[in-house]
């Protein structure tokens, strides 16, 4: 072969990885690698990139993006498996021998290949648009690796609306931005095993809804994680929500004294009255307390007998009064003596009294109305299963029953309307479990709260134990590692191209990854979340030591305090 031969060869079967055409190039001209040819596949299945001659197949990893250029159409989509393939199957009975570096070059490439499986899931538009995918590219299409340019282009800048959660693993420069009016539209999930960093996570998105004003948050905080700052793995204090809001959160609390042990300034305490509890949450603990359906039946009789009282008279009543009862009531003795003696346990929690209601409630309330978002600690009650449960249906009831008349109120006139409420749960298989989801407050406002401007932000770790429908309600799904089939399973139904992402779930790292599926993104991402610190403290608006000192001064200068008058 003459060196003109050799030439000719070159420029038909190039060496090393292609470079695209100018017509191919990203907007600000960056050189994406190239990764090889689409070789078979389906908009079902996914499709099949055999990989390009010297790509090292160990750089690639389950969850990154490519862009497969068509000849009218630029596909977005994920890399969901990696296979080794041969094309002689001799190759896998009888290895050749690879000590000779010259003959393993032979091999590579030709007789065994990678193959990277993508599931194909936007459609970029010529004027950047990106739609569902709704067809494939054809045989031998090249396929290269999403620049950062590629991906903000899905996934848009930072902006009023937009809120920046985190990065798309092994493009640390990029940002991830949630469209947060679409967030908080329907209900959210935020789930994974135990010590996955679901806190984590929903501080980082409670903040974001915060900072750009995209709804009220009410969050039952179960273990004094997101109001005041807490102690990380690391020993490390983290900033909570009111430290790094201010006047724009509000922390009320059911004990008081733990409140003022961790030095935590509240804004309220909150007191029940038995005379507030209805037959409605008590059914609410049918799991926790053990209720018998005989048992349930007994409250409501108890209720319609002796009215707001009921619990305050079925708990003093004596036997002389609980005989007559028996025969007026037409109740059966054991349901009636096993309900007593579950209700005796409220005697338990000092946050219950007998006294009549106070304000508590109307000042928590008021705190919603006023655009106040709302931490309510347990403080050393949020390890008693049934406190947290009994507390968290009380209020949501009576908050749903102001939304509802405030919202008929306001048909003609919109600037009557209340402000958009996130309610946040943790443990929400408790409130959400099939068996009482349909009875349940919380079951209300999964399924038809998003007309009256109320959501939910559920946290949990069990998405197989809430109820199917409500999960078919949550519009956004963020989720962390899981490890069991039938969670996997429960997170994935209803996401279109659930198979392809299975793998991608189930190869999360422990910690530090996740990914967002649903209403409030373009299309499935995995992310390594914003880092909970100083720096994301700063993009808040959070000042502190010298520089709050700083902003001090400029502010009375600026109202003509201390220093005089600014001078511009």
């Amino acid at each position: 072969m003459n060196k003109a031969e050799a030439e000719n060869l070159d420029e038909w079967f190039p060496r090393g990885p292609l470079v695209p055409d100018e017509a191919t190039k990203p907007a600000r001209g960056e050189t994406p690698i190239r990764l090889g040819v689409v070789v078979g596949g389906s908009l079902s299945r996914g499709l099949a990139v055999r990989m390009e001659l010297g790509t090292p197949i160990e750089e690639m990893a389950v969850g990154r993006y490519v862009v497969i250029r068509g000849r009218d159409k630029r596909f977005f989509g994920m890399i969901t498996d990696i296979s080794l393939e041969s094309s002689n199957p001799q190759i896998q009975v009888s290895p050749p021998d690879f000590s000779d570096p010259f003959m393993a070059k032979v091999y590579s490439g030709t007789a065994t290949y990678g193959v990277l499986h993508v599931a194909p899931m936007l459609v970029i538009e010529e004027d950047g648009t990106a739609r569902p995918v709704k067809t494939v590219p054809s045989h031998f299409t090249d396929v290269f690796a999403a620049t950062a340019d590629d991906v903000n282009a899905v996934f848009g800048q930072e902006d009023e609306v937009h809120f920046h959660v985190g990065s798309p693993i092994e493009l640390e420069d990029t940002r991830v931005n949630l469209n947060l009016s679409r967030l908080v539209e329907r209900s959210v999930g935020i789930f994974g095993k135990s010590g996955t960093g679901k806190s984590y996570l929903t501080r980082i998105l409670i903040s974001g809804i915060i900072e750009k004003n995209a709804a009220v948050n009410l969050i039952f905080d179960m273990h004094n994680d997101y109001g005041w700052e807490v102690i990380n793995e690391l020993g490390r204090r983290d900033k909570g929500l009111k430290q790094l809001f201010d006047d724009r959160v509000l922390i009320f609390t059911l004990d008081r004294e733990s409140s003022e042990r961790r030095n935590v300034r509240v804004d309220g305490e909150i007191r029940l009255s038995l005379r507030e509890i209805e037959p409605e949450d008590l059914a609410m603990l049918r799991l926790t307390l053990d209720l018998s359906d005989s048992m349930v039946d007994t409250a409501y009789a108890l209720h319609r007998h002796w009215g707001d009282e009921w619990i305050i008279k079925a708990l003093s009543a004596t036997p002389d009064e609980i005989e007559d009862l028996l025969e007026r009531l037409n109740v059966h003795t054991g349901s009636l003596s096993a309900l007593r003696r579950r209700l005796e346990r409220f005697r338990r929690f000092p946050f219950i009294h007998s006294d009549r209601p106070d304000d508590s409630l109307n000042r928590l309330i008021a705190a919603i109305e006023a655009e106040k978002s709302v931490v309510l600690e347990f403080g050393r009650y949020g390890n008693a299963l049934e406190a947290y449960i009994l507390v968290a249906n009380y209020l949501t009831r009576r908050i749903h029953d102001m939304y509802v008349e405030k919202m008929e109120r306001s048909l003609g006139d919109r600037s009557m309307q209340p402000p958009q409420l996130l309610i946040t749960i943790e443990e929400a298989h408790k409130f959400l479990d099939p068996q009482i989801a349909r009875q349940t407050i919380f079951g209300t406002i999964a399924r038809e709260m998003r007309k009256y401007n109320v959501t939910l932000l559920v946290v949990d770790q069990r998405p197989s134990a809430i109820d199917e429908e409500v999960m078919s309600q949550i519009g956004t799904r963020i989720t962390a590692l899981l490890d069991n089939e039938r969670d996997i399973q429960a997170v994935l139904t209803g996401i279109s191209g659930a198979s392809s992402l299975r793998e991608v779930l189930a190869r999360l790292e422990t910690k530090q990854q996740a990914i967002i599926m649903g209403h409030a993104v373009p299309m499935p991402v995995v992310i390594r979340p914003r880092d909970w610190g100083l720096d994301f403290y700063r993009a808040l608006g959070y000042v502190e030591g010298e520089a709050l000192k700083e902003k001090a001064d400029e502010a009375r200068r600026d109202l003509g305090g201390e220093g005089g008058p600014r001078r511009l």
